[in-house]
């Protein structure tokens, strides 16, 4: 079957026996563990095409890969890597990109900056623009700029009937409606446009307190959220550094609480803004401050080359001292836990107001995130059953829905009744065979 499909497609059609198939089915998380029965290498739309159609002939699923930072892992069936099919292309004048399947936000933040723009992207920049967007997307200017999917402009299908479609506001609602936010079911994505934001000058970076003062500054944090700036987008994260030359040396080798903060404007403004957070307790290290748009990944410093890694997270309906008393017992620098960094977002602000027209965006209501991450493959076993017990002490807290780009290892995502029904109908209509 993989040599009939060859006949068909210009890009590498790879089954387990062959060299190469290891490499095109690799993940920037190590442990996802793609495993199926072919994969296609797409170099264009039509190699997408005929992986559809040689699925649904032959009774297999199909499933699309580009970085592999998350979602399930493709055990059987077709998978379809669309890392070929990159390229950026920035419009300054209408503030648009034209972007590829395989393309990572860090290559949008490079091609968008020299215009004084950048994409309302995720904070990691190896994470892929399409699996982000498929799921809402909340990065570094959620408040100051919404969901990343809201600045969706259109995108270009292949749906699980093997038929390539033009999504937009004007053209195919229904798909475009779920595009934003659903995730998955829907169609490979083989490009998209997408708006980007106007941001002149940029106030952001961190601020670190050493081990002793963590507690004081996540109080504080979570009260100044109460009040917060508007544009302003902040984050907590508890982080146990490795003693390695990598790390900063006031941070190498200890338990830190960084506060992140995004704030597009001047600094002047952004220096008022921040002073609270900065009197919070002694600062270990402070990196706050103008950032160039083109470094926007110095706000989280995520991890650039690929690795084992297990996350888990959900939404917060909003947060208040007795949580924070909750997080500190069992995931604070004190605590007896298996994850290298947890972390509280604040979000809601821009996130709150959805689209015209409306999306399939889940977890508008939410006023936080919070996340757990682990490295330690000897741990990932008993990690999911440590982040739901976890997440049932914060029960009163946890809300009712939970983004997909969120949940990782605790739980699939939850979208309102209305949400969720409406999804299985815009599937059935573009993948009637159930083919995705």
């Amino acid at each position: 079957m993989p040599h009939a499909l060859q006949q068909h497609v210009t890009g590498p059609v790879l089954t387990p026996s062959d060299d190469g198939y290891d490499d095109e089915v690799a993940s920037f998380s190590t442990t996802l563990g793609h495993h199926p029965d072919v994969v296609v290498g797409a170099t264009s739309v039509q190699d997408v095409v005929a992986a559809v159609h040689h699925a649904r002939a032959h009774g297999l699923h199909v499933a699309a890969h580009a970085t592999g930072h998350g979602g399930p892992p493709a055990r059987s069936g077709v998978l379809v890597s669309t890392r070929r099919l990159g390229g950026v292309e920035v419009d300054a004048a209408t503030r648009v990109a034209t972007v590829g399947a395989g393309a990572r936000w860090g290559d949008v933040v490079a091609a968008a900056a020299p215009s004084g723009l950048a994409p309302v992207a995720g904070s990691a920049p190896t994470v892929g623009v399409v699996g982000f967007l498929l799921g809402g997307g909340l990065g570094p200017f959620a408040r100051s700029h919404g969901f990343s999917s809201d600045h969706l402009v259109s995108v270009t299908v292949v749906t699980g009937a093997g038929e390539v479609v033009e999504a937009s506001e004007e053209h195919h609602p229904d798909l475009f409606w779920a595009l934003r936010g659903g995730k998955w079911g829907l169609g490979i994505v083989t490009g998209l446009r997408v708006r980007l934001a106007e941001v002149p000058e940029l106030y952001a970076g961190s601020l670190f307190f050493d081990k002793e003062h963590v507690e004081a500054a996540l109080r504080g944090w979570i009260a100044w959220t109460a009040t917060a700036d508007p544009a302003t987008t902040t984050s907590a994260v508890v982080v146990r550094f490795p003693p390695l030359d990598a790390v900063p040396p006031p941070l190498r080798g200890r338990t830190a609480l960084g506060l992140r903060v995004t704030r597009p404007g001047d600094a002047a403004t952004g220096e008022r803004v921040a002073a609270p957070l900065r009197a919070l307790a002694p600062v270990l290290l402070d990196g706050l401050g103008p950032l160039p748009l083109g470094q926007v990944a110095r706000i989280h410093a995520n991890p650039t080359e690929p690795g084992p890694s297990w996350a888990g997270g959900g939404l917060l309906s909003h947060a208040d001292d007795d949580l924070a008393s909750v997080w500190l017992d069992r995931v604070g620098p004190d605590a007896d836990h298996p994850f290298v960094a947890v972390e509280l977002r604040h979000v809601a602000g821009a996130t709150e107001v959805d689209v015209p027209g409306g999306s399939a965006v889940s977890g508008r209501g939410a006023g936080f995130t919070f996340s757990l991450v682990a490295l330690d493959p000897s741990t990932f076993d008993d990690l999911p059953a440590v982040g739901r017990s976890l997440v049932d002490d914060l029960s009163p807290w946890v809300a009712d829905e939970l983004n997909p780009n969120f949940g990782g290892g605790l739980g699939p995502p939850r979208w309102s009744a209305a949400t969720s029904a409406r999804l299985d109908e815009v599937r059935r209509t573009y993948d009637p065979d159930g083919v995705l």
